[in-house]
């Protein structure tokens, strides 16, 4: 009996010819993106190129990657939720007040949680059972979040709970480099996220809702628990945001987090997930998360150009992502 063996021509035609699903083409292209943009910025400025650079944009943008998964579900479903920058806002207001009353930083961090899931709870019903649209009832939960935050305090609150400070600055030292704990929950949130969205039946009726959600009505999932819960997770990633970015700012302000609801929606479509919802992944947003943040590495380094071209190339790079998923959608039909 003889044994049939591959010769290496063939594996190499095989290495040649392969071709990536097509659904994870995107993803892809976000990742080469940023290998790309941090390669580009390794030769050209000295420093960048250091691990320790890629370690800080997950400690500087934490808040931003764990607001992108809560928005990364509420996008697969076809839905929006304009909410979360003002429920990062209040999140640190609620924090620095009960903190200042003297709670118990365990206990300001359930009050903080507790009030994003309510409010994502209630857009979320809103929006199923009064049939209201997603931008509608999200534009809502947006004025009352933020109305709610000048109704704690129109002043900027410091946080100086030692507690609350201590886990602020916790470190975990990886050789001769460092990661704060912060970075280790966003990275956390994400792997929680995907595991859900590609191992459970909840996450598999996401996308089945932003496929087509009357096909997952008649195919007998659970369209009203699934399309209440997403804007129930969102609440309370935008949450848990707010808990990162007050450890991260050290303060609670009714003016946080203006516009931080666009950033958490760029960073969703720069990486790859459709705004028609239906395809899409949590890594991608991730790494759109993470494109932000070197854009802002490399402004920065470069030393001459104002921060307002941050915007400019985020709306390049978004206007380009919305163009090809445009044409990718054009396709498939």
């Amino acid at each position: 009996m003889s044994t049939a063996t591959v010769s290496p021509a063939s594996t190499w035609d095989r290495v040649r010819t392969f071709t990536p699903p097509g659904r994870y083409l995107p993803l892809i292209a976000t990742l080469a993106l940023f290998i790309g943009l941090f390669g580009v910025g390794g030769m050209r400025y000295d420093g960048l190129s250091d691990p320790q650079v890629l370690i800080s944009l997950l400690i500087d943008n934490a808040f931003l990657i764990v607001l992108g998964v809560g928005m990364t579900f509420v996008i697969l479903t076809g839905g929006i939720d304009l909410s979360v920058g003002s429920v990062v806002a209040l999140s640190t207001m609620i924090a620095a007040k009960t903190l200042q009353m003297g709670w118990s930083p365990y206990l300001s961090i359930a009050a903080v949680l507790l009030t994003g899931t309510v409010l994502g709870l209630l857009m979320g019903l809103l929006i199923h059972y009064f049939d209201i649209q997603p931008f509608i009832a999200t534009l809502a939960g947006l004025f009352l979040a933020r109305g709610l935050t000048y109704l704690i305090s129109v002043e900027s609150i410091s946080i100086n709970d030692p507690t609350f400070t201590s886990l602020a600055f916790k470190t975990v030292y990886l050789g001769d480099y460092y990661v704060r704990w912060t970075a280790i929950i966003a990275l956390a949130t994400v792997a929680v996220a995907a595991f859900v969205l590609a191992r459970t039946r909840f996450g598999r009726t996401v996308y089945a809702i932003g496929g087509n959600e009357s096909s997952a009505m008649l195919m007998g999932l659970r369209v009203a628990f699934t399309k209440v819960g997403v804007y129930v997770i969102s609440g309370f990633c935008a949450a848990l945001a707010g808990l990162l970015f007050a450890l991260y700012i050290l303060s609670g302000n009714s003016l946080h987090a203006i516009g931080m609801e666009l950033d958490a929606i760029a960073a969703v479509v720069i990486g790859g997930t459709l705004l028609t919802g239906g395809r899409g992944y949590v890594v991608g947003s991730l790494l759109g998360v993470l494109v932000l943040g070197i854009i802002k590495t490399l402004i920065s380094f470069d030393g001459t150009l104002s921060s307002y071209w941050i915007r400019i190339i985020t709306g390049v790079l978004l206007l380009a992502f919305v163009v090809v998923q445009r044409f990718a959608t054009r396709r498939r039909s």
